[in-house]
């Protein structure tokens, strides 16, 4: 006999959905500041409380940070591969990584599968916990329709660098690369992803059920690899940039990682060291 988990609250809710809109516009957010913003706009909350559901929603502050956890045991971390690498064709790099998606009363962790150079999602898969299964599904879906990549680049969550999941990789002769602790910038393209899921079809449609977030999730990812122009491929859309990369046929800018960062940081130290605090948006609430 296990004890039932209390249902979320309803302000546990209208706070996990404020928090997420907040960490998706400014990753680098820890919870003193976080928490700092929240009362800024009203709400009653304390530093503990904050913690607590970005805990749970698995977020932490993108940012440097001393070395504060291990490894779970069994869990090997994988170095950073990706350094001074040009990536310029498909199934060179793929990334993987999970976000929070908040529906009704409750929330769902969302994994995608992204191949790097083409910014084509791959496969996804929704979860209402953080077993490791759903993402080594996502990554079967992934290595059957598409192939194998040379290198996969993942953070150190525990989903990611479980046996279940490393073991599966380095089977199919991927090398696995993992982010460095502190070096934020070492995904940003499916950080880039998440953002524009987020403001494009997540906060927009308030989904009520994990039924309707998985069908309206599946429409919009259909809609960014077959539909949605990417500047960064010239106006061409991923899913058509990754076949015609895959076949040989299309050359496009390839992506220099040390000059991204470099850009990027740059960007980054030129952020106000306490952004502005942006008026409180509305949240869908479904009936």
């Amino acid at each position: 006999m296990y004890r039932q988990p209390r249902p979320a609250n309803d302000n546990d809710l209208v706070l996990l959905r404020r928090i997420d809109e907040l960490y998706t516009d400014w990753p680098f957010l820890g919870s003193r500041r976080m928490t700092a913003m929240l009362r800024a706009e009203g709400q009653a909350v304390n530093r503990k409380r904050v913690q607590r559901l970005m805990r749970r929603m698995g977020i932490a502050a993108l940012g440097p940070k001393p070395r504060t956890t291990t490894p779970a045991p069994g869990h090997k971390i994988f170095p950073y591969l990706l350094r001074d690498v040009v990536i310029d064709r498909p199934n060179q790099v793929w990334a993987a990584d999970i976000t929070y998606i908040p529906i009704g009363r409750s929330f769902l962790y969302l994994v995608a599968i992204m191949d790097w150079a083409s910014r084509a999602v791959l496969a996804w898969r929704l979860s209402n916990t953080m077993d490791v299964s759903f993402c080594v599904s996502a990554l079967e879906e992934a290595l059957a329709r598409f192939g194998t990549p040379e290198i996969i680049n993942t953070d150190q969550g525990g989903q990611f660098t479980s046996m279940a999941f490393t073991e599966r990789l380095l089977a199919a002769g991927v090398k696995v690369s993992m982010d460095g602790r502190g070096r934020w910038m070492d995904n940003v393209f499916i950080e880039r992803l998440w953002r524009s899921l987020k403001y494009e079809d997540i906060y927009l449609k308030g989904y009520a059920d994990g039924r309707e977030a998985r069908a309206g999730i599946a429409s919009w990812v259909a809609f960014y690899n077959h539909l949605r122009p990417h500047q960064a491929l010239e106006n061409r859309t991923p899913m058509a940039t990754w076949r015609a990369g895959a076949a040989g046929e299309v050359e496009h800018t390839p992506v220099d990682m040390t000059l991204l960062l470099r850009r990027s940081l740059d960007n980054a130290h030129a952020l106000p060291t306490s952004p502005q605090v942006q008026p409180q948006q509305q949240t869908k609430v479904a009936s």
